[in-house]
């Protein structure tokens, strides 16, 4: 990736949240505890779904109104369910849940940010509604009778994403409504590449932007960016030929 002011890089983990999630899962040894996992896309869920299904009884969230439209919001839904359904994941007991699409919510957190940088606090305080949204799912079913152990977020599978930011805002909003987070970072142990791998296996939808008008707006710009460059070398190499031919 051309790196360029309009972006900031994820901030270091403190903890090896992989370690802490390998020790909830050793003393949940021989049970499956219920997870209500907040799903971003279908490609980052692919790994995330292979690796935790084993371990969790998931429900999926499908709650990202930073999806500029409502199409695209509508093509990522059916690119997950199609995945669940060809990962024979109904059978292994995951399910998924989709509220209705409204942008004007992320509209909302997002006033007053729309020339934050990538990864800036405008990214942050979408992290933050997302998982605060799934909490209050648990709240909900909690109410219903229908409780769940955990709640987490694909997000942490991306290296575009900082897993201690996500873990903390996680941890926090737990914490506030007495729940219990699950600490990730799924990238690690090769599951950025094994969600491209699995990508490519189901041929999935992958979108270069996060999903919002202003992520778009920053990968349109890379990739003039990149564009740009590789016109500049080409162009050198053209004169370079031009001269040596001279």
């Amino acid at each position: 990736m051309v790196e360029t002011e309009a972006y900031i890089k994820p901030e270091p983990n403190k903890q090896n949240y992989q370690k802490l999630l390998d020790t909830i899962i050793e003393e949940n040894a021989g049970c499956r505890p219920r997870l209500l996992l907040h799903s971003c896309c279908a490609p980052c869920s692919s790994a995330v779904l292979d690796y935790l299904s084993k371990y969790f009884q998931i429900t999926l969230f499908y709650y990202n109104p930073n999806i500029s439209t409502e199409a695209e919001f509508q093509h990522r839904v059916s690119e997950l369910q199609r995945l669940i359904r060809e990962m024979h994941l109904v059978e292994k007991g995951v399910s998924i849940l989709v509220p209705p699409y409204d942008h004007k919510e992320f509209l909302e957190i997002a006033r007053g940010h729309e020339k934050d940088p990538e990864r800036g606090e405008r990214c942050h305080r979408c992290y933050r509604e997302r998982l605060e949204r799934t909490a209050e799912e648990m709240d909900r079913a909690k109410a219903a009778g229908e409780s769940y152990d955990y709640f987490c977020t694909t997000l942490t599978i991306s290296p575009m994403k900082s897993a201690e930011i996500l873990n903390e805002i996680g941890s926090e909003i737990a914490s506030q409504h007495a729940l219990r987070f699950l600490p990730s970072d799924f990238k690690k142990r090769g599951g950025y590449q094994k969600s491209i791998e699995l990508s490519r296996q189901y041929q999935l939808y992958r979108q270069d932007f996060c999903g919002c008008e202003f992520s778009k707006a920053a990968s349109e710009r890379e990739r003039r960016a990149r564009e740009q460059s590789k016109e500049k070398v080409m162009r050198a190499a053209f004169l370079d030929k031009e001269t040596d031919g001279n």
